[in-house]
């Protein structure tokens, strides 16, 4: 049959229909897989996408513990920061804390790849720790470094106290009488005792010292009169109280030394006893006073603090009052053309009058400076401001420096101990030791130029013995420089050996070895560091008889100039003989320093 239009279609068979109806089936599930398959690939990229970000999120959290040193027990509620205040948060109660880092260029500005992944790098951070009742600073809270990824632990320190109550022997407080605590302290390798505190009693007559590092101590009351109305007779004898010296001695030497530990609570309780005082006047002559005078008084010529007069500008005298006993008492005065003066007093049951002290300029002694250099290459060159002028500074002031020390000084150096007299103009090259007092010194040069070879003062080897000042003195000290230094060079034992980790920068451990001349040998103290890989080589060592002792921490407070203080290390390190051009080679032991 035909149609107006063309041919009639022809109807589908069976067998046509049903290959229709399979296409389409095909087609369908053709789709759904895909889909499916398409989800599972993006699942499957989103699972790995956070493998990868959490493994690249914890490589950029540092993760630690802040904990007692002493105990080691974690410490909640520490405060956890960086120096510069980047970083900064609370320990929780088991002492945990965490920082997450923010992304970061490395230090060569750019980023790497490991495992198919791009890993950002962030340089070391500095972490530091602190809160109430440990200690701060260089003793205390010690920085930590840490690198990304890494979990450190932060030690602080328990503080130490001090603690206890000034009283009478009949068990009354004493209110409102100064304690003062001394520390000993290394200062350029010589043991001193340092004024570290001073407070007040309270209306219980109770005193404390707080935030105290490990260490040595001693505890005593200042000088306080008796004022009370009911004991006192105007007009009548004077009572007062002097220093005692924990736990009961008359003089800063004979006091009781504390030993502290850390996190050491020390009970220190001071009984006074009520003695009468008598008044002193010593008239001084000679007295050129510009800048004011230094009165310091000691009981029994055991110099120490305690005692105390003051000089009276009126009259022209040093007064005050003083308990019966024997005294040392020195003034010097300050500034330029300073004088001193001493005199023995004895109090006995009366008034210390009719005593006079002179004071007498302070002495000045040449020193002459012969250089024996080989070479000529010294290329040093400096300024110096002086009257109002700045100029070149000399040459042999650039080769060479100089300063002395009492020998019998216990404390911070409170009397004049010389200087040399700045230059007058460029080629000035002349030395002279000005505002020596009479007393006994040792001599400290500085050769920035070689080494001191010899220092001598008449008769007297000033590298060995003490430069002895009396009154009108004027002898001269001759000193020899030489450049035929020894060398030392070697390997240090045992240096730990650590592959870095990829993608992080880890610093170098630092090995201090200290050149520690013996007592009787002119060395000079040197402090040499080693490369990474425990090589050192210094070439400037002044001839003599050293203990050489490698440490795996700094000692910044060795007292190499204390022979007794020191023999705590005679097992440790090599004792070597330098000779003038000698070339020496040690292999080093790595001692454990103190932290």
């Amino acid at each position: 049959m035909r149609s107006a239009d063309g041919p009639a279609p022809c109807p589908k068979s069976p067998p046509a229909r049903a290959y229709a109806t399979r296409q389409r089936l095909r087609i369908a599930l053709a789709i759904l897989l895909a889909g499916t398959c398409l989800c599972g690939q993006e699942s499957f990229a989103q699972n790995l996408s956070a493998q990868n970000l959490e493994a690249e999120n914890q490589s950029n959290v540092v993760r630690g513990t802040v904990v007692n040193a002493v105990t080691h027990e974690p410490i909640g509620r520490a405060l956890v920061y960086s120096p510069d205040n980047r970083y900064a948060m609370f320990t929780d109660g088991e002492g945990h804390f965490e920082f997450t880092l923010p992304k970061a260029a490395d230090e060569s500005g750019g980023v790497g790849f490991s495992g198919g992944v791009v890993r950002h790098f962030t340089s070391l951070i500095t972490l530091m720790a602190r809160k109430p009742g440990f200690l701060e600073g260089q003793n205390g809270g010690r920085a930590v470094e840490a690198s990304p990824g890494s979990e450190i632990t932060i030690p602080l320190i328990p503080e130490a106290l001090i603690k206890g109550r000034v009283s009478l022997p009949a068990a009354d407080p004493v209110r409102g009488i100064n304690v003062q605590l001394f520390f000993r302290q290394v200062q350029d390798g010589s043991l001193r005792w340092m004024l570290k505190n001073s407070v007040v009693t309270n209306s219980n007559g109770d005193f404390r010292f707080a935030e105290l590092d490990p260490g040595t101590y001693r505890v005593f009351t200042g000088e306080l009169l008796d004022n009370d109305p009911e004991t006192t007779i105007q007009g009548g004898q004077l009572y007062g109280f002097p220093p005692v010296y924990y736990p009961g001695a008359s003089n800063f030497a004979g006091a009781s030394p504390i030993q502290l530990t850390a996190g050491q609570i020390f009970q220190a309780d001071i009984s006074l006893v009520r003695q009468p005082y008598y008044p002193v006047r010593i008239p001084v002559v000679n007295a050129e006073l510009n800048g004011g005078l230094n009165i310091t008084v000691s009981l029994q010529g055991q110099r120490g603090p305690g005692y105390s007069l003051g000089y009276n500008w009126a009259k022209g005298a040093i007064e005050g009052s003083l308990p019966n006993g024997k005294y040392l008492v020195e003034a010097s005065s300050f500034g330029q053309n300073s004088m001193n003066g001493s005199m023995n007093l004895t109090v006995a049951g009366t008034p210390a009058e009719g005593l006079t002290m002179v004071l007498a300029r302070n002495n000045s002694i040449s020193v002459n400076v012969k250089e024996e250099f080989i070479s000529t290459d010294w290329p040093a060159h400096g300024t110096i401001m002086t009257g109002g002028r700045t100029f070149a500074m000399p040459k042999l002031r650039l080769d060479f420096d100089l300063r002395v020390e009492p020998v019998e000084e216990d404390f911070e150096q409170h009397r004049s101990a010389g200087q040399l007299r700045p230059p007058a103009g460029p080629n000035d090259d002349s030395m002279v030791l000005e505002d020596l007092a009479p007393g006994r010194y040792w001599l400290r040069p500085q050769a920035n130029r070689g080494y001191v070879a010899s220092a001598t003062m008449g008769g007297t080897d000033l590298l060995r013995e003490p430069l002895v000042v009396v009154p009108g003195a004027n002898t001269p000290i001759d000193i020899t420089l030489r450049d035929d230094t020894a060398e030392l060079e070697g390997m240090l034992l045992g240096v730990p050996t650590t592959s870095p980790t990829p993608g992080r920068w880890s610093p170098p451990g630092f090995i201090y070895i200290y050149c520690i001349p013996l007592p009787d040998s002119p060395g000079r103290f040197l402090e040499i560091s080693a490369s990474p890989d425990g090589k050192f080589d210094y070439q400037m060592v002044t001839p003599g008889v050293y203990h050489v002792i490698a440490f795996s921490s700094e000692q910044p407070d060795l007292p190499y100039r204390d022979a007794e203080a020191m023999k705590v290390y005679e097992a440790k390190g090599q004792v070597v003989r330098f000779a003038a051009g000698q070339k020496v080679t040690l292999q080093l032991p790595i001692t454990q320093g103190s932290e």
